[in-house]
């Protein structure tokens, strides 16, 4: 072919300072001695799917790792997870590397999107390139990107009202950050249920967290020396963290305090006591995200906004009748 080592390198990396025509030689001599063109000189996107995750620990989002995997595969798409670590390849990076790769779509389940002041330059990135792109519970204000969301309103509504309905008054409610978008519904949805039930929703008992099991632990401790008798939690893992709170403080999960969690996560029937929760429909929300971004790759036009999904309470062990032995501070 009469060129140097250097050369074909800088065609197989597609880097500047070679001529048209060499390029096109170097891949010609690649696809008649058999190579496979790199993905990104193929002429196409690879059928290569990004699944950005924000974190592992949370049991919830594995299993919507494994939910939209499986279906992906079904449609002989292969995922790419990628995962944030503290410390490790930011979300914008991890989308540069999937530009790179010629993805032929990302499903976000979780991450900066749900955040309303938080970066959002890179999805923007993604909708400049026209690459296929879904977000699992929240959307991005300004992006037309498909949605697949749990109802947080009436995941609040069921909760609220179970404690209301086993006679508890003093109702606490511990939520993600102030920007995060599915903690802001959740909270307008307390405040809406608590109204309608005669009475409001005070300040005092709104608690916000990082999403963790010791960040739960922190801020129910606030609230119980508020005198809270039942409290609503944005995660399993903060609800795991009030648990614990409340047995810091001698206190009895349910006789003293009822605890509701969110997401029926994995292994909350083996919790002491058994974790009541809202479950998302992780199963139906995960195939729903892959159908609408297999509709985007194939270029069917798809309806930008949310599709919502309807929770379900689950009651277990966590939750009782308010004990009389604990009077309001």
């Amino acid at each position: 072919m009469g060129v140097s080592e250097a050369t074909v390198s800088r065609v197989l990396n597609g880097k500047p300072g070679v001529s048209e025509a060499t390029r096109q030689s170097v891949l010609t001599a690649l696809d008649v001695l058999g190579y496979e063109r790199p993905t990104q000189l193929r002429g196409e996107r690879a059928r290569l799917v990004g699944l950005v995750l924000p974190e592992l620990q949370n049991p919830i989002f594995p299993a919507f790792a494994e939910v939209i995997g499986g279906a992906l595969a079904q449609q002989g798409l292969t995922p790419v997870l990628c995962t944030q670590t503290k410390g490790g390849v930011s979300e914008a990076d991890y989308v540069d590397l999937l530009l790179q790769q010629q993805v032929s779509g990302v499903v976000f389940a979780g991450g900066l999107f749900a955040q309303a002041d938080a970066p959002h330059e890179h999805y923007h990135r993604l909708a400049e390139r026209n690459i296929p792109v879904v977000l699992v519970n929240a959307s991005i204000e300004g992006l037309d990107f498909p949605c697949v969301a749990c109802d947080d309103a009436v995941a609040v509504e069921q909760a609220w009202r179970h404690l209301v309905s086993l006679g508890h008054e003093r109702i606490g409610l511990v939520l993600g950050p102030d920007d995060h978008v599915p903690s802001r519904r959740k909270l307008e949805a307390a405040r809406r249920v608590s109204k309608a039930a005669g009475g409001e929703l005070a300040d005092e008992f709104v608690g916000r967290s990082i999403f963790s099991l010791e960040g739960g632990q922190a801020t129910a401790a606030r609230l119980l020396e508020r005198g809270v008798t039942g409290i609503v939690c944005g995660s399993d893992p903060l609800a795991l963290g009030a648990i614990r709170a409340a047995r810091r403080r001698g206190l009895s999960v349910p006789a003293d305090v009822s605890v509701i969690g969110f997401d029926d996560s994995a292994f909350m029937t083996c919790t002491e006591p058994p974790l009541s929760t809202v479950r998302q429909p992780i199963e139906a929300m995960g195939r729903a995200a892959v159908d609408l971004l297999c509709a985007q790759i194939q270029g069917t036009r798809t309806h930008p906004g949310e599709l919502l999904f309807e929770p379900e309470l689950v009651v277990r062990g966590s939750t009782a009748p308010p004990s009389a032995r604990r009077p309001a501070p």
